[in-house]
């Protein structure tokens, strides 16, 4: 009897699996889908904070098929997005065009650290994008 209750448990958890799987894809689509943020500040593991000189220069779009476009400070780049699960997050590689930014921006931080983030939050209206092995926070606000 124990094990016909292991074998209907074993079965149960694979028929529901992928639509677990697959409502996670729909609860990160539904939350980041179509959305358009602007970067209020990173704070690093280190516990350092930076602040962008014009959040306008810090953007990202996420779209509803998958795509992400983002604006770093002198530069615009184009990739992908993905979320397997609750919270997850990855990125894809992302194409960026090559103008040299002026001193002080966090364009060259951004792109280094880009295919590090590995989870999102979205808590107060704010968008919070964290590198993996703690090192860092992004935080943005939704563009009006």
């Amino acid at each position: 009897m124990k094990r016909e209750n292991a074998l209907v448990v074993l079965l149960a958890a694979l028929v529901l699996a992928p639509g677990c799987a697959q409502m996670a894809r729909q609860d990160a689509a539904t939350d980041l889908g179509g959305t358009s943020w602007q970067l209020v500040k990173f704070q690093g593991g280190d516990d350092r904070v930076l602040v962008p000189a014009d959040r306008a220069k810090y953007t990202i779009a996420f779209g509803a098929d998958g795509s992400v476009s983002a604006r770093i400070d002198c530069n615009r780049g184009r990739g992908t997005w993905k979320s397997d699960g609750p919270s997850r997050l990855e990125f894809g590689p992302m194409a960026v065009t090559r103008a040299m930014c002026p001193p002080g921006s966090l364009h060259d931080q951004i792109i280094r650290q880009w295919n590090t983030m590995r989870s999102y939050v979205i808590r107060d209206g704010r968008l919070f994008l964290s590198l993996m092995a703690d090192g860092g926070i992004y935080e943005y606000e939704p563009i009006k």
